[in-house]
């Protein structure tokens, strides 16, 4: 398990376009839980959509929503899935949530929910944690956001 917090060196936090767009596993290889979204998408369509405790949708879905609307999530969990889990098993647990999670926060870093593969999570506006069992995806994300550190490390201080 691998983990980055992103809360330095950029205009804003949490937005999504460019990891979708840039990292192809995310969005061809996931189906994506989005639970208790807070944020602001111009498109007043999307931004009910939004209004949901929870949205489930497919990666390349939600890549095409993040590129034609990039907008600013302010709290939220996307949670990564492999294609073979249904929805159904999923919401056998609890949904994911931003605040209050503390496996985030202490050594060893967890995901929130058993089934996931990756998740990330917008952090009130002003940061950004990204969390996964593919190491492949962690890197990939770091060449994104250079200023991103190891999530573990951070733990440390």
């Amino acid at each position: 398990m691998k983990g980055l917090i992103l809360n330095k060196g950029e205009n804003g936090y949490s937005y999504f376009k460019n990891v979708f767009c840039e990292v192809s596993e995310m969005s061809e290889e996931y189906n994506w839980l989005i639970s208790y979204p807070e944020c602001c998408p111009k498109n007043k369509e999307l931004q009910e959509k939004m209004d949901e405790d929870y949205i489930w949708i497919s990666g390349l879905e939600l890549k095409r929503m993040l590129y034609l609307d990039n907008f600013q999530w302010i709290w939220g969990v996307l949670s990564g899935f492999s294609k073979n889990i249904s929805l159904k098993d999923i919401l056998e647990y609890q949904l994911p949530y931003a605040d209050g999670y503390t496996g985030f926060w202490r050594n060893p870093i967890t995901l929130q929910h058993p089934l996931a593969d990756i998740e990330l999570v917008a952090w009130d506006s002003s940061c950004t944690l990204f969390v996964s069992k593919n190491e492949l995806i962690i890197k990939k994300i770091s060449i994104i956001y250079p200023q991103a550190e190891d999530l573990e490390t951070y733990n440390k201080k």
